[in-house]
């Protein structure tokens, strides 16, 4: 990807990459990013590459299956940096964050050992941190990662004592679904703590060489098609006919996959609306399908 960014970060984030990986034990290489995403506009990862090279905390927001955990994972590869990844969810605790205790036996000695959770990891090895989702958790949850995601990037450690200095190199990339089912507004005090980068869907062009790139369905004429669904589900998404799962870019992929051993049609009420609880948008999907497939 040729990225129109300052020659000093450019330059800086390129020799700091190569020796970075060249460094890291094997178990932490397995956790760079792919470089899997298709951006709708380079200004996109362009401007979240700044951000991260500056030391800012990104927010990618936008609606489900527009790409942000692939836009992650692209930041992830382009540093160089390994992404250690937090699913939010209500349950989510300081626990799943930050560790917890267990029992281990030392010596034929049983001993309380400290298991460090992702936070804990990403902050001692200055890698990356991945927050998915983040909108999902409770709001009492997430306050515990401000002094983390500040200039102190420092959290104290309840189960331990002990304060946590993140090491350089560690950052923060956060992803929400702004009015998705289940979530809640960010807590100011916490959505100034980053860059908020916007993650549309990718359409036309863009989407139609996404899909062969990454698709197994090679017929030009049936891609296009695929191209069309997209733009006509996401219209009807944003006219509040359809939830936005109908107009993931992830779904759009699997059904182009299916498309190429199913009718399109199959493979598109597979894929896409048997996802969707109300039956009213199923029908919706079939009958969008229906104006496009035979």
């Amino acid at each position: 990807m040729n990225l129109q960014i300052p020659i000093e970060i450019k330059e800086k984030l390129q020799n700091e990459a190569a020796q970075r990986i060249e460094k890291l034990p094997e178990v932490y290489k397995e956790l760079i990013g792919k470089p899997g995403y298709t951006a709708p506009d380079a200004s996109l990862v362009e401007d979240a590459v700044i951000a991260l090279a500056l030391g800012k905390n990104v927010l990618l927001k936008g609606p489900t299956g527009s790409g942000k955990t692939k836009l992650a994972e692209l930041l992830s590869n382009l540093f160089g940096q390994p992404l250690h990844q937090v699913n939010a969810s209500v349950d989510l605790d300081a626990e799943a964050l930050l560790g917890h205790k267990t029992l281990s036996y030392k010596d034929g000695k049983q001993e309380i050992e400290f298991i460090p959770g992702p936070v804990t990891k990403a902050a001692n090895n200055g890698h990356f941190l991945y927050i998915d989702e983040i909108n999902i958790a409770k709001p009492e949850t997430l306050p515990i990662l401000n002094g983390m995601l500040d200039y102190r990037r420092t959290i104290a450690n309840p189960f331990t004592g002990e304060v946590v200095k993140a090491e350089p190199g560690f950052n923060v990339i956060a992803a929400i679904n702004e009015g998705y089912i289940g979530t809640v507004p960010l807590n100011e005090a916490l959505k100034n703590r980053f860059v908020v980068i916007e993650v549309p869907y990718i359409q036309g062009e863009t989407l139609k060489e996404m899909l062969k790139a990454q698709s197994q369905q090679t017929d030009e004429t049936v891609l296009d098609k695929f191209v069309q669904l997209s733009s006509d589900l996401i219209g009807q998404a944003k006219a509040g006919h359809l939830s936005e799962d109908a107009a993931s870019i992830r779904a759009l992929l699997d059904a182009a996959d299916l498309s190429v051993y199913l009718p399109a049609k199959r493979a598109i009420q597979r894929a896409i609306a048997d996802k969707l609880e109300d039956a009213r948008e199923r029908v919706l999907v079939a009958n969008v399908a229906a104006t496009l497939f035979v």
